[in-house]
Formats: structure tokens, C-alpha cells, sequence
């Protein structure tokens, strides 16, 4: 039976047991896309990633993301956890890389323990209506605080929900009332102004993960809401730090910076450090065709 070296590392800590889980699956360049599926679901983390050679010019990598249910086209803990892991095996030194994925060829600057990810370009939707999301979340009309709820991205887009700093944690999620109003995933956060800090929460149920205890590219996304509603400087740029995953015992730490323009975010990074904690072989699921 012919096997896969894989990794588990843990994303936005720099302590194993914390952050984010993530599984870093390597040799699968002859896997069809079912057969990722199947493993990603094997592992049951909320993401899994494929490094692979590149098939885009300028790319050092490539990389696949797939949840338990399917596959995304940008994510960021595993583009963080799949750079150091990769640099980690020798794939490529420490420095400046470039990983090719769904949304592009992005870069990141990796280190021996840790990435900082560029993300894709800032996309900012319209306001939302107030109640779905917090009738999703479990929260009333009270907990909310701030300006309007919108969505917002930088490569995977999420609608981002302020609320009261205790609010935060009274949170659950209804899965019925996400499938009900066709909302796959949705931040909510509390913001502190004196620090530049957000404690956020992010609840993916449209794609088998409940909640997630680090998610970068929701971290980035915030970087955009953040300037669209003046809560950070229009001009120039500014750094904030998203502390995450307390509720489920995996405290995260994500550091961003976000990049404006004329009032406009054009550029948001977020950095983290990866803890490796497994490293093993798995089968090769049968491919079903």
C-alpha cells in the first residue's frame, strides 16, 4: 500500500497545542482531487493543504486547501503552516516565496519558525442586514456595537459582525438558521481602539468546521472592514493584532498590518508562528472515478 509523509503543525502560536491544527500532506501530485478529499476528511482538521510543485511561472509551490467538505481557494493558516513546514523539510530556504493557490501567486516571507502572508487583493461588499448574522451567531440586537456588518477579504471574504466585548464569548452558533439564510461563515469580534486589538471568533458551518480557532484570512479580511469604517487610518499603514480560539482552548495570536489608500485598504499581510507536534505516514485512499 503505497503512503503520503504528512505533518501536523499548529498555526498562530507559538506553543504546541494552541493555534490552529493543520495537516501538511507532501507527494500528492498523483492524487486526483477526490482522493485530497478524502484525506482532508480523514484528518477531520479544519483544514488540510497539499504542497505541490508549481504549475504557475514565478511560483515556488503550489497549494491545495481542502476543508472536511471541500476544497477552498485560498486559506490562511494552511499558507502559513505549509511555508515553514515546507521550508522546515528543505523543500526551500528561509525567505522570500512565492505560493501559487486558487486566488494567485502570493508571497510570503518565511522564517525558521514562522510566515508572514500577503494577502490577495481587498474586496468590500455592501452593509448586511443585522439580524441573520446575529440570529447565526446567537446573539440580539444589543450585542451589537459599531458601525454596520459587511463583507469584507483579501483572497476569501467573510462578513465581519462587532460586537460587545462580552458578547463575544456568549456566542453559538445555529447551524439551521446558517443554512436557512445561506451564510457558510461569519466573524464576530469586539474591538479595543487603545490596543489596535480584535478578539474574534469565526464560525464556518457551510464548510464542516464549526468554529475555527485561528483563521488568517479572516484576520486580513478585518484589515479592509477595519479602514472601510474608519476604525483604522485611511492613509498609510497601520498594525493590529486578532486574538482568537480562546473559547475552544487553543489561544491564537494572528499579527496583521493592513495598507490604505484614499480611504480604501490595498493590502493587508497577517504573520504567525507554526509549532510542529506530528509527523507520520498515511494511505492513499482508493480513487473512485
Amino acid at each position: 500500500m503505497s503512503t503520503l509523509a504528512y505533518e501536523i503543525v499548529d498555526v498562530f502560536t507559538d506553543r504546541p497545542f494552541a493555534g490552529n491544527p493543520l495537516a501538511v500532506v507532501f507527494g500528492a501530485e498523483g492524487l486526483a482531487t477526490e482522493q485530497m478529499q478524502s484525506l482532508a476528511l480523514e484528518f477531520n482538521l479544519s483544514e488540510t493543504v497539499f504542497v505541490l510543485p508549481p504549475t504557475q511561472v514565478g511560483a515556488t509551490y503550489r497549494a491545495r486547501i481542502f476543508t472536511p467538505t471541500d476544497e477552498l481557494p485560498f486559506a490562511g493558516h494552511p499558507s502559513v503552516g505549509a511555508a515553514v513546514t515546507a521550508s522546515r523539510r528543505g523543500m526551500f530556504g528561509v525567505g522570500q516565496v512565492t505560493q501559487e493557490c486558487g486566488v494567485g501567486v502570493l508571497p510570503i516571507e518565511v522564517t525558521a519558525t514562522s510566515a508572514t502572508l500577503t494577502g490577495g487583493v481587498p474586496t468590500l461588499g455592501p452593509e448586511l442586514d443585522l439580524e441573520p448574522l446575529l440570529e447565526v451567531v446567537g446573539l440580539a440586537v444589543a450585542d451589537h456595537a459599531g458601525p454596520p456588518p459587511r463583507v469584507a477579504g483579501c483572497g476569501l471574504e467573510f462578513p465581519f459582525l462587532p460586537v460587545r466585548g462580552e458578547a463575544v464569548a456568549r456566542a453559538r452558533v445555529d447551524s439551521g438558521a446558517a443554512q436557512r439564510y445561506g451564510i457558510e461563515h461569519v466573524s464576530i469580534f469586539s474591538w479595543d481602539a487603545d490596543s489596535q486589538t480584535a478578539h474574534a471568533r469565526v464560525f464556518v458551518p457551510g464548510h464542516g468546521v464549526p468554529e475555527d480557532p485561528a483563521t488568517g484570512s479572516a484576520a486580513l479580511g478585518l484589515g479592509v472592514w477595519l479602514v472601510a469604517s474608519g476604525l483604522l487610518p485611511g492613509e498609510g499603514r497601520s498594525s493590529y493584532t486578532v486574538r482568537q480560539g480562546a473559547e475552544l482552548r487553543r489561544p491564537s495570536v494572528l499579527a496583521c498590518t493592513v495598507t490604505a489608500v484614499g480611504g480604501a485598504a490595498v493590502g493587508a499581510t497577517v504573520s504567525g508562528d507554526v509549532m510542529s507536534v506530528a509527523r507520520g505516514e498515511i494511505a492513499v485512499p482508493p480513487f473512485v472515478g
